[in-house]
């Protein structure tokens, strides 16, 4: 299946399960620290992309540890700070 014009999918297995992560190119996030908090900036379809990167972490099979790094030009816009979304079956 190919991917529609202007979306970014990533695939990646962990322990034998493959996890999708995908989003569309007018997607904004951006992540800033304020000290003591993260503010987390983005538009409808980067809202949309965090929630499906969520969810598919949170699917069935999906083993504990499974993460996704978000960084500048990479899933972040200009001078957002890093951010690690992660699966912890330990809670």
């Amino acid at each position: 299946m190919d991917p529609r014009p202007g979306t970014t999918h990533v695939r990646t297995v962990t322990d034998a399960t493959t996890q999708a992560f995908t989003w569309d190119e007018s997607s904004r996030i951006t992540v800033r620290n304020l000290g003591g908090e993260i503010l987390i900036e983005a538009n409808p379809a980067g809202l949309k992309a965090l929630a499906g990167h969520l969810l598919t972490l949170a699917q069935d099979g999906t083993p504990d540890g499974a993460h996704l790094h978000l960084e500048e030009h990479n899933g972040l816009s200009e001078g957002s700070v890093g951010l690690v979304l992660e699966r912890c079956d330990e809670f």
